[in-house]
């Protein structure tokens, strides 16, 4: 019995190797017609395409010209301002030789004429009178009111009015001086009397006093005349 199964087993053995070496054949067949089968059977390649892709692509467009060079401007500058001769900024490259004309510049005096005279004068003398007169001088302007020193102005002085002390001021034990501005009218009056400086309690009293003042009036070229000035009042205990 032992030995029955030791028989089957062994042609059971020898079965499975004939079916492998029988499959090993027709994997080998198969791989084998597979491989020659695109080598029998060719097709045409698309020679269209391949041109198409093997063509080099067109050269580039070349570059634009460049722009044209702007031209180079050279200023000349001239050395000669308001008809005089001024010292050049920088030393010239080249010098110009600048000649001088043989012609005699043009007259623009007439025959008989007098050195110096204006142009269009008359033969043998001068337009509007005699050589070297010159025309008279304008009137001069006279001037409404001039201003003098205080000096000058206390010089004019006819009538001087002393002021009065203020009570408050004596009381403070308050002194000093009160600066007033005035104008002089032509009849020696006191106007436009006004405080420059001081005390502002001293100052009432000194406007009162200088208002009663009178000048003798003050002479331009033999007329009276307005003038500004400065008056001091002195204010001491």
């Amino acid at each position: 019995m032992f030995e029955d199964s030791l028989v089957e087993s062994s042609g059971r053995i020898r079965t499975r190797l004939w079916t492998k070496f029988v499959s090993f054949g027709f994997q080998f067949m198969l791989i084998g017609v597979m491989i020659l089968v695109p080598l029998l059977i060719t097709e045409a390649l698309p020679l269209a395409q391949l041109n198409s892709s093997m063509v080099a692509p067109p050269p580039p467009p070349p570059p634009p010209p460049p722009p044209p060079p702007t031209p180079t401007v050279i200023k000349h500058v001239s050395e000669i301002v308001n008809g005089e001769l001024r010292t050049p900024s920088k030393i010239p490259k080249t010098i110009t030789k600048i000649e001088e004309s043989e012609t005699p510049p043009p007259s623009t005096g007439v025959t008989g004429g007098v050195v110096g005279g204006v142009p269009g004068g008359s033969v043998g003398g001068i337009l509007g009178g005699l050589p070297g007169s010159s025309a008279p001088p304008p009137p001069a302007v006279r001037p409404e009111r001039i201003r003098v020193s205080s000096g000058v102005a206390e010089g004019q002085l006819k009538t001087r009015i002393e002021p009065l002390y203020p009570q408050m001021a004596k009381i403070a034990h308050i002194q000093g001086d009160v600066v007033l501005a005035a104008t002089i009218s032509k009849q020696g009056n006191i106007e436009n009397l006004h405080v420059v400086s001081g005390q502002p309690i001293l100052a009432q009293a000194a406007m009162d006093a200088v208002r009663q003042w009178k000048y003798k009036p003050y002479l331009l070229s033999g007329e009276p005349i307005e003038i500004e000035t400065q008056v001091l009042v002195k204010f001491h205990m």
